[in-house]
C-alpha cells in the first residue's frame, strides 16, 4: 500500500517588527496613529493554543489597512497575564506585522518614525524564520 504525505508550509510572508515599550496597547497605538498617521482598530483578540487540553491565551490585536497597495498592519501584544507570544523574545513587548510587499524606503519610514516616539526604546525589523514560535504570529 502507498503512503502519502501531506506537507505543510507556514505563510510568513510578511515583515515582522519587534517593539519594546513600556506601555498599555491602546496607548502605543494611539500614540503611532497621532505620530505616523495610521489608523489602528482594536480587533477580537489573538488566540494561540499551546497546549491541545488547555485554553487559548489571548494577546491584544490591532489592525490598519491601506488601500493603496493593499498593506495590512497588525500590532499584536506579546505579553499577557499568563505568557508570551513568542516564549523566545522576552523582552519584546509588542509585535508589528506588515503583510504585503513595502519597500525599503516605507519599512525605513516607518522603523525610524517608531524609534523616535519617546516611549519606545526600540523597534527593530527580525527575521520571522529564525523564531522556534513563528506560527504564533500567523493571523
Amino acid at each position: 500500500m502507498n503512503k502519502t504525505y501531506l506537507k505543510l508550509s507556514l505563510d510568513l510572508d510578511f515583515v515582522l517588527i519587534a517593539i519594546t515599550a513600556s506601555l498599555k496597547d491602546y496607548v502605543l497605538c494611539h500614540k503611532i496613529n497621532t505620530s505616523l498617521n495610521f489608523n489602528f482598530e482594536k480587533l477580537e483578540d489573538h488566540e494561540v493554543y499551546f497546549n491541545v487540553d488547555e485554553e487559548p491565551l489571548a494577546f491584544s490585536k490591532y489592525y490598519f489597512f491601506v488601500e493603496q497597495g493593499e498593506i495590512e498592519y497588525y500590532l499584536v501584544n506579546n505579553r499577557n497575564a499568563e505568557g508570551f507570544l513568542i516564549p523566545e523574545m522576552n523582552k519584546v513587548d509588542f509585535f508589528m506585522i506588515v503583510h504585503q510587499y513595502i519597500d525599503k524606503e516605507d519599512l525605513n519610514y516607518l522603523l525610524n518614525g517608531l524609534n523616535k516616539l519617546s516611549d519606545i526604546q526600540v523597534a527593530a525589523q527580525i527575521d520571522q524564520y529564525k523564531l522556534r514560535s513563528r506560527e504564533n504570529l500567523i493571523m
